[in-house]
């Protein structure tokens, strides 16, 4: 996973990874649109897989993310997925100055929007889409991209049971968010998610789920302590959303979400990581040794994620040669594996 980067560092990057072994990487949207540096690092490492994880979709016609998306496609040889999400409504309206109503619906209807699009820059079909919030009947051959036979695939992000049940009728694959338990996927969202496929006369089976993960690996406490001093931040940080408490209430740990956000009242936020014991650490993170990292999260994901995305790793695998060294045993591990 990564997020704001020049396109130099964005290709070097790529580079980085691919010399390792990693199977790809994930754009995040957050300061900065992931398009360019995607272009950037696919042109410098073309056997990786690319994803946004997410980028945001309301404040953009699905005609121009299905345009991007398409572009993006052909250019990586099909190894682009459009990872698409809904924000939230206080940066959708007021940062974006966008609609935010019936956010699930939406989504649903943008991602049909979207393959519409897809449809008609292929070919198959004419351009027109009649949805309850998207219509684009426009599309006139000069307008078109350049046709090309690349897979097309488009995921979205979903915590909760209505936007599982979309990404279930509509989608190819769910961003699962960061902030999950084993508990959550198996009792929460796979449920929701099979009703949304069983509703669309589909498989479950042929929705991947796209996991990152908060991995501390290190051979003594000493030496995992950052990773899980940015973890617990993390997890307290996602934890202090009201509408996330649940993912603490289920595993018994009810009222975290209250004391972490009085804790941010006061302003405390060098403290939220004290909330979260060694006990919620181990739902939310996988913490191990250098030689146990792999065996963990193919025993805690396998038959169950289709990728494990690396949350906290950028930062050692661009700066410290030891530490990039292990990740690319963990990769080379999980890669051969997990297939």
């Amino acid at each position: 996973m990564t997020g704001a980067n020049s396109w130099t560092e964005a290709a070097e990057l790529a580079r980085l990874l691919e010399d390792a072994g990693f199977g790809g990487m994930l754009f995040t949207e957050t300061s900065q649109v992931p398009w360019m540096q995607i272009a950037a690092a696919a042109m410098a490492a073309p056997s990786l897989d690319f994803s946004t994880g997410i980028a945001v979709a309301f404040p953009r016609s699905p005609m121009v993310s299905a345009a991007v998306g398409y572009e993006l496609a052909e250019n990586t040889g099909g190894r682009f997925r459009l990872g698409l999400g809904s924000q939230v409504r206080a940066h959708v309206e007021r940062r974006y100055s966008s609609e935010f109503s019936s956010p699930a619906a939406r989504l649903e209807d943008y991602v049909r929007a979207v393959r519409a699009c897809w449809r008609a820059f292929n070919g198959e079909e004419p351009l027109h889409y009649e949805g309850e919030f998207y219509q684009l009947t426009l599309l006139p051959r000069d307008w078109a991209p350049r046709r090309h036979s690349e897979p097309l695939k488009v995921d979205i992000s979903a915590v909760g049971p209505l936007m599982a049940k979309v990404a279930g009728r509509v989608a190819d694959g769910v961003h699962v968010h960061p902030l999950h338990s084993m508990h959550y996927l198996e009792t929460r969202l796979l449920p929701s998610l099979q009703l949304g496929a069983d509703q669309a006369g589909r498989s479950i089976d042929d929705i991947d789920l796209i996991v990152p993960v908060f991995i501390c690996p290190g051979d003594s406490p000493e030496e995992r302590e950052p990773m899980v001093a940015h973890a617990r931040q993390q997890i307290a940080f996602y934890g202090s959303t009201p509408n996330y408490a649940f993912q603490f209430d289920d595993l018994g740990f009810e009222g975290t979400t209250g004391k972490i956000r009085a804790l941010m009242k006061q302003g405390a936020f060098d403290r939220l990581g004290e909330l979260i014991s060694d006990e919620m650490l181990e739902h939310f993170a996988v913490v191990a040794d250098w030689d146990d990292i792999a065996d963990r999260l193919l025993e805690r994901y396998r038959g169950t994620a289709a990728r494990v995305v690396s949350y906290m790793g950028e930062r050692a695998i661009r700066t410290d040669l030891h530490q990039r060294g292990k990740w690319s045993e963990v990769a080379r591990a999980v890669a051969e594996e997990g297939h």
